[in-house]
């Protein structure tokens, strides 16, 4: 569907310069930098699960800024971004204080909101939103690396699985709701139901489920046991329905239809330098956005392009044109996808005009 005339909002993209801020990737981004080895060796270097994760690491070994965005955009007309933490390593609000400080707005969309690290188990948790706040007006909630795979060969990015219903975590959590700010919730998908009680417990704090909650596998076998047999893959299909209908009951939640060209969803690599055409990913994941749709419904549902952690599978454009037309074949109206496209966003994430 032609969205020329949309004013599309971006809700999730990320920002990094692995050069010169503190990232978990930062080190071999550094190393590579000064050992300058072909990206398919390096990439070998990498343990198998980040390699699963990434599908290429291009992205991570070099800075992607607001004008790395605006050329990825092409003639796609995207008016703002959400900015979303990725991976920082050092006092988490410094992140939120660089992002604010990036040139978005001059040539390059406008910065509409960022979503800080931070932890609700900290002992500092309040003192960490609270520099969160004082660092920029955008700063409208936080995310909280909890994404943990019972697969060992799948990447984790938390240590144990359980974290969002920890005693402390739930502890602090509340202190998001006294701040008027929202929790960004990515998970893979056999976490949906954590989810769903975090949701419950706090209906007065917003929540997202970022990327319709992650089924690693679903199109094609990661890590040492998922998504390598139909059989699988059907059951975790299967799994990941029943438990998004049952998250898209607590009313305090909307879902992203965002990250669904990850590869670590299971999509073949496409070659350096090309694209899944859209037909091909319509295949796959029409069937991810129709459920979301038939569960979440326009009013909750939010696109955000994932770049360029989505890169190596699909083109920015590729990812718009994949979304709408699976939304579009399932019942989506005009007036749908406008809301999912930017109306929802501004609702959400509080954006204020001309943001």
């Amino acid at each position: 569907m032609d969205l020329t005339d949309f004013d599309i909002i971006d809700a999730h993209i990320h920002q990094w310069d692995p050069h010169a801020t503190p990232r978990e990737f930062s080190k071999l981004a550094k190393l590579l930098r000064y050992l300058p080895l072909p990206v398919d060796i390096a990439a070998k270097l990498a343990p198998r699960g980040d390699r699963e994760f990434v599908g290429s690491p291009d992205a991570y070994l070099r800075p992607y800024l607001p004008a790395d965005y605006r050329e990825d955009l092409g003639n796609t007309r995207v008016e703002s971004v959400v900015e979303i933490e990725v991976q920082w390593a050092g006092w988490k609000p410094d992140e939120t204080r660089w992002v604010a400080s990036l040139p978005f707005g001059v040539d390059t969309p406008a910065l509409a909101s960022i979503i800080g690290s931070a932890d609700p188990a900290a002992a500092d948790f309040g003192a960490v939103l609270d520099a969160h706040q004082s660092a920029s007006p955008l700063f409208h909630g936080i995310r909280t690396m909890v994404a943990h795979h019972p697969d060992r060969g799948v990447k984790s990015f938390a240590t144990h699985d359980g974290a969002l219903t920890a005693p402390a975590f739930l502890n602090g959590f509340g202190r998001l709701a006294e701040r008027g700010l929202s929790f960004e919730a990515w998970v893979y998908s056999g976490q949906l139901p954590e989810v769903t009680a975090l949701a419950e417990r706090f209906p007065e704090v917003p929540i997202v489920l970022d990327h319709l909650g992650t089924p690693a596998g679903i199109f094609g076998p990661v890590g040492k046991d998922t998504g390598h047999t139909a059989r699988q893959r059907d059951a975790l299909l299967h799994r990941w329905r029943d438990d998004l209908t049952d998250l898209a009951a607590q009313p305090n939640v909307v879902a992203k239809a965002s990250g669904l060209m990850m590869p670590v969803l299971g999509h073949p690599i496409p070659t350096r330098g090309t694209v899944t055409p859209v037909p091909t990913l319509l295949g796959r994941v029409g069937p991810l956005l129709a459920h979301a749709m038939a569960v979440f419904g326009a009013d909750r549902l939010i696109w955000g392009s994932n770049f360029p952690v989505d890169k190596p599978i699909t083109s920015l454009s590729g990812a718009v044109e994949t979304v709408s037309t699976g939304l579009s074949d399932a019942g989506a109206s005009a007036d749908d996808l406008r809301k999912v496209f930017g109306g929802n966003a501004v609702r959400f994430y509080r954006i204020e005009p001309n943001s």
